[in-house]
């Protein structure tokens, strides 16, 4: 490890990664440093790009592998993509520590290797980027970003030239190109003033801003409509988030709209979330205790790079349980409001555009196929299409491409994991305009008399009322990886027939790409590249999902319970039973695998 270490200290071209690595040769007993962490891997090039904690040494994000990593991407843009030194590969970065630097690195090394570049001058939410790599026809385009990752990480995400993050094969292509980079060191990298004297390097111009909101104020289902009035809290979470937001909601006409102060302004240490992520408990209990002094009507959340959205409402009774899961208060002035889950708010926005929105043509909506199927019942009674996608907004984006080519209009795809993607405007989640959308939806139903509750409600009511929950199982080593394996290969093998109380009516297996009808044994073809999951679905319409974590020896499990709402019965009713469902089905399954 030392003559890896002290290798990597010679080709590393920034002196405080080699700095820090040498304090940590200097420790007395190297094995009580990290130092076979960082050198016993190389972080691998996926279709996610590159994510890491910062630090020095081929396991960790750093100048010298985003060095090497730029160096196989400009070589495969190069390669592959038509025209590529006429057209401009996009750059830019978040608020987080490094992001600044790691992103001129990137544009100097692209502009060096023969690329044209833009990059954005300060730090910038992801989905512009993913705008600006659409409206000009970019090559590419590259984010530094880690999302909504604790504060020690970084991240390389890249958009091919449709503006969709890379697939399969693009991201082998990438890889195998950086496995032929040089060294870091050895890597041209000019300065930025000799290459933007020479037209190599151009600063992405203020107006793409401008356009931007001007873009997503278009997917607007009624934009002149609804009390503009409603009081909005919002916070990005210390990101990048609250000017675009304010101008977006200003320039719709919201009028009432409140940063959590101590969160607005772009902060990399994070100081007032313990995890930068909106889901994550706690994080946004500023934010909904500042709505709850101001009586606020909606609050929004973005993660840092402003990607994802987190929506709460007001409890219809104050202090009692969220009817539609009964769900109990939080403590104080936090539990005032209630925070929807990916599913509910994916539900809300599906239901809105497909109602709604003025049809002219066929129209098709698109989740993963761990959210919620509730979309799908939705579009089936609604005349559209439905189509799910493996996990990874990837495989949305690219399926609405499909679609469009198809003269389908596609309307909307969401994550149940807070992301979620309007019409064409990005080719990616956004969370600046699904916050738009949303503050929209509020205020129309406001004018109505109704409430983001009420609408839940009335949902639950036509198509049942869906209730989800996930459960991971972690194992650690090559034990674990393994009892993992095992675990996939004996459902495969002896997929069950009831999982407590339901019955197993269906088995997806994505790894085969087939679907059986247990009732009638027939098969069919399932269309989505091959993965290792398996779904399991109930006579109640509810669903079980597995899959191995792709990153870690962890089992993923998704539980969906759907119950159904009889005529006159309170909902709060049906939901106390769902709610007994989804607290049973992941106790019987986890009572069947041997994990």
């Amino acid at each position: 490890m030392r003559t890896h270490a002290e290798r990597w200290i010679a080709d590393d071209p920034d002196p405080a990664t080699r700095a820090e690595l040498n304090a940590l040769l200097r420790h007395a007993d190297l094995s009580k440093t990290d130092l076979a962490d960082r050198f016993s891997a190389a972080l691998e090039f996926g279709t996610a790009g590159l994510r890491g904690v910062l630090g020095a040494g081929p396991n960790r994000m750093n100048r010298a592998v985003v060095a090497r990593a730029t160096w196989g991407l400009a070589s495969t843009i190069l390669a592959r993509v038509p025209r590529a030194a006429e057209r401009v590969l996009v750059v830019g970065g978040d608020a987080r520590r490094m992001s600044r630097e790691l992103s001129e690195d990137v544009a100097a090394i692209a502009a060096a290797s023969g690329l044209r570049v833009m990059l954005f001058g300060g730090p910038v939410p992801t989905p512009l980027v993913g705008f600006t790599v659409k409206k000009l026809g970019a090559a590419a385009g590259v984010v530094i970003t880690a999302s909504h990752n604790p504060p020690e990480y970084s991240g390389y995400k890249v958009y091919w030239e449709n503006a969709v993050q890379i697939l399969p094969p693009v991201d082998a292509h990438i890889a195998e190109a950086i496995q032929r980079a040089p060294a870091a060191r050895e890597i041209f990298r000019p300065s930025l003033e000799s290459l933007r004297a020479a037209g190599r390097v151009v600063d992405a111009p203020p107006d793409l801003e401008t356009e931007y909101v001007a873009a997503i104020r278009s997917l607007a289902v009624h934009p002149d409509e609804g009390d503009r009035r409603i009081s909005i809290v919002y916070t990005p979470l210390h990101g990048v988030g609250d000017r675009l937001v304010h101008q977006a909601l200003a320039r719709a006409g919201f009028v009432s709209v409140t940063s959590v102060p101590d969160q607005k302004d772009p902060d990399c240490a994070f100081p007032t979330v313990a995890f930068p992520n909106p889901e994550e408990p706690g994080a946004m209990d500023r934010a909904l205790t500042l709505a709850s002094r101001m009586g606020a009507d909606l609050v929004l959340a973005n993660d840092p790079d402003a990607d994802r959205l987190a929506v709460a409402v007001p409890r219809p009774h104050e202090g009692g349980p969220w009817p539609l899961s009964g769900r109990a208060p939080d403590e104080g002035a936090v539990g005032r409001y209630v925070r929807l889950t990916g599913n509910e708010v994916g539900a809300l926005l599906g239901h809105y555009l497909l109602t709604e929105r003025p049809r002219t043509r066929p129209r098709a909506v698109v989740a993963s196929i761990v959210s919620s199927p509730l979309l799908g019942r939705m579009a089936a009674e609604l005349d559209a299409t439905y189509d799910e996608t493996l996990t990874g907004f990837k495989w949305i984006a690219h399926r609405a491409l499909e679609l469009e080519r198809a003269g389908i209009e596609f309307l909307f795809g969401f994550e149940e994991a807070i992301g979620y993607c309007i019409g064409d405007v990005v080719h990616d989640k956004d969370g600046i305009s699904a916050a738009l959308l949303v503050a929209e939806l509020t205020a129309v139903l406001r004018s109505r008399g109704r409430t983001l509750a009420t609408e839940l409600e009335a949902i639950a009511r036509r198509w049942g009322l869906f209730t989800s929950a996930q459960v991971s199982v972690t194992r650690k080593g090559a034990s674990g990886a393994a009892a993992i394996r095992s675990m996939m290969t004996a459902l495969r093998a002896a997929p069950p027939l009831r999982i407590g109380d339901d019955e197993v009516v269906a088995v997806a297996d994505y790894e085969t790409s087939s679907r059986r009808d247990c009732r009638s044994g027939r098969r069919s073809a399932l269309t989505l590249p091959s993965s290792d999951v398996l779904s399991f679905e109930l006579a109640s319409g509810g669903r079980v999902v597995a899959r191995p974590s792709g990153t870690e020896p962890k089992a993923k499990f998704y539980f969906d319970v759907r119950e159904p709402v009889g005529v006159g019965e309170p909902v709060a009713r049906a939901a106390a039973r769902a709610h007994a469902s989804i607290d049973r089905l992941p106790t019987a399954f986890q009572a069947m695998i041997s994990l």
